[in-house]
C-alpha cells in the first residue's frame, strides 16, 4: 500500500514538473515585444499615447465630461456625468424626500426621460411585479454548490434564467426590455440570496432567507434581505439608493458597457450579454476596485497607529509607491481615473454622504482618515510622477467605507455595484440594437512569423534546441 501511495505522489510531482514546463512555453511563446505597440501605433486599452478613449461608437445614454475647451485648448475641470442629459449631481439633489432615486434613474436610463408621477408610480409597480424568482430557483440553482465568489453566483443564475423563458432568444425590443426588467428587478434577490447561502453553507452561519416587499424601494430591500432582523434607518437607505444612482452608468466607454455593446452586436440572448458584462465588472480593475481600497486602508491602519499623524501617513504612501507596503504593486488604490483629473462627481457626492453616515456611525475619525488620505495621497502621486495635470480620488476610494458603515460584508461589494449597473447595462443593450446591424470586430495586427510545417518525427522542443544551440 505505502508503495502504491508512493507511486502516486511521485507521479503527482512529475506532473507538476510538467505542468511548469509548460507554463514557460506558453509565457514565452505568448509575449510580444513592446516597441511593436508603437511602432505600429496601436491603441493600447483603445487609449491613445496621451489617455484619451478612441472612439469606437456614439451614445445618448451618459457622458462623461473631464476638461472644457476653451479657445481650441483643452482645460481640465471639475468632473461632470449626465445621464441622458441630466446632470448626475441635479439627480441626486431632485430626490431629496423621495426614496426611490435609483428606479428613477433606472427609468431615465432605459426610456430617455425622465418619469411623471404617473408613470413613476406605474414604472414601481411592474419593477415591484417582477421582483421575484421562478419557483424553487432559490432551493435548486442558488442554495446548491454556493460559490464563495458571489459574482459567480450571479452569472450562474443569469444564465440559468435563460432555461426559464419561454422566449429566450427573441431578441425584439419588445422582448429585450420585458428580460431586462426583470433582471433589473431580481439582480438583489439573487445577490443577497447568495450571499446568504454562502453564509450559511460555508460559515456555518443561521440561514436567513426573507421575501421582498414590492412597495419597498431597491435599497431598502436590499437591506431588508440582508440583516436578520430586517431593520434599517432612513439614512442608510438613502446613502445607499444614491451609491446605487451614481454607480448606474458612466458612459459606453467603461470595460463592462462596453463589453455590453460587443455582445449584443452578435445578436445573442440578453442572459448571455449579461453574464458577459458581469464578467467584466467582476475584475479587480473594474467593479473589484473598492475592495482593494477597503484592503489597503485595512493594512495602512495596521501601521499607522496615530491617524492624525500626517508624516506618518504619508511615509505609509510613500512605501506604496515605492513598492514596499500592501500588495506591492506600485498602486494606491482609489486614487486616479481615466478621464477624471480634478474631481471625480460620483466621489464627490459618496464623500458628502459618508460623511453624514459616519456622524449616525460613530465612525467620523475614520472619515477624517480617508479624507486625509485622499489630500496627500493626490499630491504625492502628482509630485512623484512629475505629472502636470491634477489627480483625484475616484468613486471607489469612498465608496467601501460606505458599504462598511451600512454593515455590507466584503462578499457584496462587487455585486452592489452589478445591482446598479445592470440599469446601465440594459439601456446599452436596447441601444445597440436599437442602432446597428454590425457586430463589432477591431483588428489586431499579426507580428508574428510564418513558418513552414514539420513533421511530428522531425520537431524538436525548446529545450532540445536550446541544448543544440548552446551545448
Amino acid at each position: 500500500m505505502s508503495d502504491d501511495i508512493e507511486k502516486i505522489k511521485s507521479t503527482d510531482s512529475d506532473f507538476e514538473t510538467r505542468l511548469d514546463q509548460l507554463v514557460e512555453y506558453c509565457k514565452s511563446s505568448n509575449h510580444i515585444d513592446l516597441n511593436l505597440y508603437t511602432e505600429y501605433d496601436v491603441k493600447r486599452g483603445l487609449r491613445d499615447s496621451n489617455g484619451k478613449g478612441v472612439l469606437t461608437g456614439l451614445t445618448e445614454i451618459s457622458d462623461v465630461i473631464a476638461f472644457d475647451v476653451v479657445n481650441g485648448r483643452k482645460i481640465p475641470t471639475d468632473g461632470r456625468l449626465y445621464y441622458q442629459g441630466y446632470n448626475v449631481r441635479d439627480l441626486i439633489n431632485g430626490v431629496q424626500g423621495r426614496k426611490f432615486g435609483f428606479e428613477e434613474t433606472t427609468y431615465l436610463l432605459l426610456f430617455g426621460e425622465l418619469p411623471t408621477r404617473a408613470q413613476m408610480d406605474e414604472f414601481l409597480e411592474l419593477i415591484g411585479h417582477y421582483r421575484n424568482l421562478p419557483d424553487t430557483f432559490v432551493r435548486d440553482i442558488i442554495m446548491k454548490a454556493p460559490s464563495k465568489d458571489i459574482m459567480n453566483s450571479l452569472q450562474k443564475s443569469v444564465l440559468t434564467l435563460y432555461t426559464y423563458d419561454k422566449n429566450p432568444d427573441d431578441i425584439s425590443i419588445s422582448n429585450v426590455l420585458k428580460q431586462s426588467l426583470q433582471l433589473i428587478a431580481q439582480f438583489p434577490l439573487i445577490s443577497v440570496y447568495a450571499y446568504q447561502a454562502y453564509r450559511h453553507y460555508h460559515l456555518d452561519e443561521s440561514l436567513v432567507i426573507r421575501n421582498p416587499k414590492p412597495h419597498l424601494s431597491t435599497a431598502e430591500n436590499i437591506l431588508r434581505l440582508l440583516r436578520p432582523d430586517g431593520k434599517y434607518t432612513e439614512l442608510e437607505a438613502k446613502v445607499l439608493d444614491v451609491a446605487l444612482v451614481i454607480h448606474a452608468e458612466h458612459g459606453g466607454g467603461n470595460n463592462s458597457s462596453f463589453t455590453t455593446h460587443v455582445v449584443s452586436s452578435t445578436g445573442t440572448d440578453t442572459y448571455s450579454a449579461i453574464t458577459a458584462s458581469l464578467g467584466s465588472l467582476k475584475g479587480f480593475k473594474h467593479g473589484g476596485a473598492n475592495l482593494k481600497v477597503q484592503n489597503m486602508f485595512a493594512d495602512l491602519k495596521q501601521h499607522v497607529s496615530d491617524w492624525s499623524d500626517e508624516d506618518a501617513i504619508r511615509g505609509y504612501l510613500q512605501k506604496l509607491v515605492n513598492k514596499e507596503a500592501f500588495d506591492k504593486s506600485g498602486l494606491i488604490y482609489g486614487i486616479g481615473h481615466a478621464v477624471y483629473t480634478k474631481s471625480d462627481p460620483r466621489c464627490l457626492i459618496l464623500k458628502r454622504f459618508a460623511e453624514a453616515l459616519s456622524e449616525e456611525k460613530g465612525r467620523t475619525e475614520e472619515y477624517n482618515l480617508y479624507c486625509t488620505v485622499d489630500r496627500l495621497a493626490c499630491r504625492l502621486l502628482s509630485e512623484q510622477k512629475n505629472l502636470h495635470k491634477d489627480i483625484c480620488a475616484n468613486v471607489d476610494f469612498y465608496s467601501g467605507f460606505v458599504y462598511n458603515m451600512l454593515g455590507l460584508p466584503n462578499e457584496l461589494f462587487t455585486p452592489i455595484f452589478a445591482i446598479s449597473r445592470i440599469s446601465g447595462w440594459c439601456a446599452h443593450r436596447i441601444e445597440e440594437l436599437v442602432n446597428s446591424s454590425k457586430i463589432i470586430r477591431p483588428a489586431y495586427k499579426y507580428v508574428g512569423h510564418h513558418r513552414p510545417y514539420i513533421p511530428m518525427d522531425e520537431r524538436r522542443s525548446n529545450i532540445q534546441r536550446a541544448d543544440q544551440e548552446n551545448p
